[in-house]
């Protein structure tokens, strides 16, 4: 999967930290992270084309689902990410955003687990 990014390195960066995942490759241009070198497929951060700034929803957008929603939204936010709301109304999951504005969720515990 890859994802336009202004600034690869800190984005990346980002979400090897939000995944507890590796950086694999990194050049100028791009950055690679992914769980291990057997796991793929692994997230690609590359240099967007043109300096045009996100202004809608993503098409696009991952679901974290931990064992303790609150305390995992505590952690995302304490590495640079921001709640935000895209009119979601009252549901069990929360709405983040990256540190470029990329969207995410955090699912509610699920009973059971995944």
């Amino acid at each position: 999967m890859v994802i336009d990014a202004h600034d690869p390195a800190m984005l990346a960066r980002f979400w090897a930290s939000v995944l507890d995942w590796t950086i694999f490759y990194e050049s100028d241009e791009e950055v690679v992270i992914s769980k291990d070198d057997k796991t793929w497929p692994g997230l690609l951060f590359g240099t967007t084309p043109s300096p045009e700034t996100k202004t809608i929803k993503n098409r696009l957008h991952l679901d974290l689902a931990p064992d303790d929603q609150d305390a995992e939204v505590e952690r995302v936010v304490g590495l640079g990410a921001r709640l935000i709301d895209i009119g979601q109304g009252d549901v069990g999951w929360k709405v983040l955003a990256d540190p470029e504005g990329n969207e995410f969720c955090i699912l509610s515990t699920r009973e059971g687990g995944m």
